[in-house]
C-alpha cells in the first residue's frame, strides 16, 4: 500500500479509503490510485485487513449437499449481493441435517473467521454448540428455522400451498391430493399445512398425504400410485422436481394433464417452462431471498445489537398448461 501511495502521489490512509470505496475520496484522487494499483499489480492482503479491522470482509453460508436447484439459486443471491457490498462468499456443506454435521459445518466458518453466516438448511434441532456459534457470530436463517440469536429471512410456504390448492380448487376439482417433501424440512410440513388448511376452509376432507424427498424419483414412483386411483384429478407437488416425476408416472400410464389431471408444483425452477406440458407453479424468489439476506446480515454485522423484523418474501403463483377445469365425470 505505501508502493502504491508513492507512485499516486498519496498517503497510505487515502489509498485505504480510495479501495475501500470511502466518499469522501475525490475521483480524481480515486483514478490515480487505481492507475497505481494497475501499474503495480498490487493486491490488498486480507489477512493484514483483518488484523488491522477485526472484520474478514468475508460472508460464510451453511449448505445442505445437494444438487437441488434451490439451494443453487439461493447461493448465487448471495454471492451477488456480497460481491456488491465488498464481501467475499465461503461455503461449507453438511452431509446431513443431523445437528453435529451442521455444527462442523458452521464451526468451520468460525476458524476461518467470517464475519456472518447465512445458514441455509432448516434447523431441526438447536444444540448448546449452534446457539453458542450463533450468539458469537450474526447469523440470518433463510429456511424459516432459528435459534435464540438469529434472524429470519423465508418465503411463506403455506401462502405458496394456499395458492396452489385454491388455484385448483377454483378450476373446479372437488379435491387436490398431496406430495409433500420430507417431515425434517420445515418448508415441506408448512406447504403441507397450507394445503390441509385450505381445502377444510373450502369444506374438503383432505385426502391421503403422499410423502417424497424432494427427488424427482420420489415423484415418479408417488405418480405411479396417483395414476392408479381413478378419483384423482388435481396434485400439489411439493416441488417442480418432484412434479416433473409425477408427471412422467401420469404419462406412462396414460392418464393426461392437464385433461384427466391438473398439476402444480413449487419453485418455478429453469426447467419449469419447458417440461411437457409446461407446469403451473408457485414462484420462489430464490435470488432475492439470497440478497435480503445478506442485507439483513450486514445491517446485523455492523450493530449486533439491532433488533430486525423477521423478513417474509412472497411467493407468486405461475399459471402454466399443466392445468385446466375439472374433467367432465
Amino acid at each position: 500500500m505505501a508502493d502504491v501511495a508513492r507512485v499516486a502521489g498519496v498517503s497510505a490512509q487515502t489509498v485505504s479509503r480510495a479501495l475501500s470505496g470511502h466518499p469522501n475520496v475525490q475521483e480524481k484522487t480515486r483514478a490515480k490510485v487505481l492507475a497505481a494499483v494497475e501499474q503495480l499489480g498490487y493486491r490488498m492482503n486480507n489477512a493484514a485487513r483483518m488484523l488491522s479491522s477485526g472484520h474478514s470482509r468475508t460472508i460464510g453460508i451453511v449448505l445442505l449437499q445437494t444438487g437441488f436447484y434451490s439451494r443453487t439459486a439461493v447461493t448465487l443471491g448471495v454471492e451477488e449481493a456480497a460481491r456488491d457490498a465488498g464481501y467475499a462468499v465461503s461455503s461449507a456443506t453438511s452431509p446431513s441435517l443431523e445437528p453435529a454435521a451442521v455444527e462442523e459445518a458452521m464451526s468451520r466458518l468460525a476458524d476461518q473467521g467470517v464475519d456472518g453466516i447465512v445458514l441455509a438448511l432448516p434447523l431441526i434441532q438447536v444444540t448448546k454448540r449452534i446457539e453458542e456459534l450463533t450468539t458469537a457470530i450474526p447469523t440470518i436463517t433463510i429456511d424459516g428455522s432459528r435459534t435464540s440469536t438469529t434472524e429470519i429471512v423465508a418465503v411463506d410456504q403455506s401462502q405458496a400451498a394456499r395458492l396452489a390448492t385454491q388455484h385448483l380448487l377454483d378450476l373446479g376439482h372437488e379435491t387436490v391430493w398431496h406430495v409433500s417433501g420430507p417431515a425434517e424440512w420445515l418448508d415441506a410440513v408448512s406447504r403441507s399445512e397450507g394445503w390441509r388448511s385450505t381445502l377444510e376452509a373450502a369444506g374438503v376432507t383432505p385426502p391421503p398425504e403422499l410423502k417424497g424427498d424432494w427427488s424427482p424419483a420420489s415423484g415418479y414412483h408417488n405418480g405411479l400410485i396417483l395414476a392408479r386411483i381413478p378419483e384423482v384429478t388435481a396434485v400439489f407437488v411439493s416441488s417442480d422436481e418432484m412434479a416433473f416425476g409425477v408427471i412422467r408416472a401420469f404419462h406412462e400410464l396414460g392418464r393426461r394433464v392437464p385433461e384427466d389431471i391438473s398439476v402444480v408444483g413449487v419453485d418455478d425452477i429453469t426447467l419449469a417452462e419447458y417440461c411437457s406440458p409446461s407446469l403451473t407453479t408457485v414462484a420462489q424468489p430464490f435470488g432475492d431471498m439470497g440478497r435480503l439476506a445478506v442485507e439483513h446480515l450486514l445491517r446485523y454485522i455492523a450493530d449486533p445489537q439491532t433488533t430486525l423484523a423477521p423478513a417474509s418474501v412472497e411467493p407468486v403463483l405461475v399459471v402454466r398448461a399443466s392445468t385446466g377445469p375439472a374433467p367432465v365425470r
